[in-house]
């Protein structure tokens, strides 16, 4: 059995001294126990500044970052995730292995039931990139559905009118 994990616990929650890591860190990651594990739910965060390097050429890249997931025993932390999110800023990667690596952060972090990760990248160069991915927890359900969410993510796309 996992111990438990208050919200007392906590490190960066509530911290008048919030230290930002330029350099990708996935350690300042925090959990805490999901009050509700007999029911399913999702959790959604919409990250609209996220910046990461280009690994050729060291230009910023910006993007929104969607994390949707629903949670087993464990759930992370939202400062925790601002930071580590924040991490990635001096990081080069291209914008699909940012997304998994973020995606294998979070399932190694909280294990959850499923989880999805879907980068939406401002153009350059006069195209967008928007690498999408996700995990459903094997031999359940829920590896189901991420097969299937998977395969119809993006039946109708958003007109790219905005970017």
């Amino acid at each position: 059995m996992t111990e438990r994990k208050d919200v007392e616990d906590l490190s960066h929650l509530g911290s008048e001294q919030t230290n930002y890591t330029f350099s990708y860190n996935p350690s300042v990651l925090e959990t805490f126990d999901n009050s509700h594990p007999n029911r399913d739910y999702f959790v959604k965060f919409n990250c609209p500044e996220f910046t990461t390097l280009c690994p050729k050429t060291g230009q910023p890249d910006f993007g929104t970052i969607y994390i949707s997931y629903i949670p087993d025993e464990k759930m992370v932390e939202s400062k925790s995730l601002k930071l580590y999110l924040f991490s990635f800023r001096n990081h080069g990667g291209f914008h699909e292995d940012a997304m998994n690596v973020i995606l294998n952060d979070l399932v190694s972090l909280m294990d959850p039931r499923y989880i999805e990760v879907w980068g939406k990248f401002t153009p350059r160069g006069g195209i967008s990139i928007d690498p999408y991915v996700n995990y459903g927890k094997a031999d359940t359900r829920f590896a189901d559905m991420a097969a299937q969410r998977l395969m119809y993510h993006d039946m109708y796309p958003e007109k790219i009118d905005n970017r």
